[in-house]
């Protein structure tokens, strides 16, 4: 019976990794969305908005139980500093220890999300890009250390999701380029106004 227990938090903490990658890569999705004004057909922006942070929750809480599996799991030894401070651990400290940056940048995110209205947007805004960075040191974390890295499944799982960031990435910055870009037309109105 024991053992049953042990190996089902084993596959809880697999299951609650994977579906931390799908979360999250929707997350990033969601947020790349909202940064460039896209809505969501059906969605008002604000839609869009509220379907990210919800989803941000909802990974969260899936990162929490990923987490608390991890470390109540007998199936490696994983103690709660290991989970919170970077490469500490003895058990794969480099991927571990990638898992904890993230962990501490998502934190970051977090925290600074809650106190918004008192940080104001400046800082919250610089703080909250941190969850770009988080997201692939947790791809990497999870491709160094997951349990099913070699799976077929699990390949096609991180090969779609690399492939979704990094289309909404390359759309974000095409975006980016043409709202910094100036018409001709533009600069003709620019320059005859500034004509003495």
């Amino acid at each position: 019976m024991l053992g049953l227990v042990v190996a089902d938090r084993h596959l809880v903490n697999r299951a609650t990794g994977a579906v931390c990658l799908v979360l999250f890569t929707v997350v990033v999705l969601l947020g790349i969305a909202v940064r460039s004004r896209t809505r969501l057909p059906g969605l008002p922006r604000f839609g869009t908005m509220s379907l990210h942070r919800t989803l941000s929750l909802s990974a969260t809480a899936f990162l929490a139980l990923h987490i608390t599996t991890a470390v109540v799991d007998g199936y490696v030894d994983i103690t709660v500093v290991d989970a919170l401070v970077p490469f500490v651990g003895d058990y794969q400290p480099l991927w571990l220890g990638l898992g904890t940056v993230a962990l501490d940048l998502m934190l970051a995110v977090l925290v600074t999300s809650l106190l918004r209205e008192r940080l104001g947007h400046r800082t919250w805004r610089t703080v909250h890009r941190l969850a770009y960075a988080s997201w692939p040191v947790a791809l990497v974390h999870g491709i160094g250390i997951g349990t099913d890295t070699g799976a077929d499944w699990m390949t096609w799982l991180t090969v779609a999701c690399v492939a979704a960031a990094v289309a909404a990435f390359a759309a974000r910055l095409a975006h980016a380029a043409r709202a910094g870009r100036r018409t001709p037309a533009a600069l003709l109105r620019t320059a005859e106004g500034a004509r003495p």
